[in-house]
């Protein structure tokens, strides 16, 4: 039986998610579990855990592209531990990769490890230009110590969340998840 699995990482990609799922419906998939979470949210993606949960021996998990499935190299080899334990496959449709083979198993693994690769240099070079920007003066990032003293000081003189926010330069979440922290919500 072929499983298919569709993914995006906001609510507002209905256009995708609705593409993802029309496209492994064509291909022949029986069941699809679908979901709009982000990757990085792994302990989230409940679609995910019922699709893994609900393939057997001799099932194929079917998704579109290799991102929808798995978000680092790490991640892909537990899904694919629990995939071949249960006698299972895997296809990735963009890449032409189906694990029912040596060649198949092969190329997943090298085409994740480049995936997470390219993911690492991205964010590296994210880090390099926000540093940059520092040390221009352009970009100033979060504080990075909220004093709870100060926001609950502010609190007691009568100074609302909006405002201690804005004299702080901190969002007011912040404001309120200092005040959390402390037992003064």
């Amino acid at each position: 039986m072929l499983v298919g699995y569709a993914r995006t990482s906001t609510l507002d990609q209905k256009a995708s998610i609705e593409g993802q799922v029309r496209d492994l419906i064509d291909l022949g998939c029986e069941k699809v579990f679908k979901e709009q979470v982000s990757s990085v949210d792994v302990k989230n993606r409940d679609q995910l855990a019922l699709a893994l949960d609900f393939i057997r021996e001799g099932d194929t998990l079917v998704v579109t592209k290799l991102d929808r499935l798995a978000r680092s190299t790490a991640h892909l080899v537990d899904i694919m531990q629990t995939i071949e334990t249960k006698k299972a496959g895997l296809r990735i449709v963009d890449l032409g990769i189906d694990t029912g083979t040596a060649t198949g198993r092969l190329m997943l693994n090298v085409v994740s490890a480049i995936a997470q690769f390219e993911r690492e240099i991205m964010l590296e070079r994210q880090r390099e230009g926000i540093e940059k920007a520092r040390r221009e003066g352009k970009y100033k990032g979060r504080p990075s110590e909220i004093d709870p003293k100060t926001v609950r000081s502010m609190m007691q003189e009568g100074i609302n969340p909006t405002s201690i926010a804005r004299r702080l330069g901190i969002s007011r979440s912040s404001v309120y998840r200092v005040l959390e922290k402390t037992g003064e919500d």
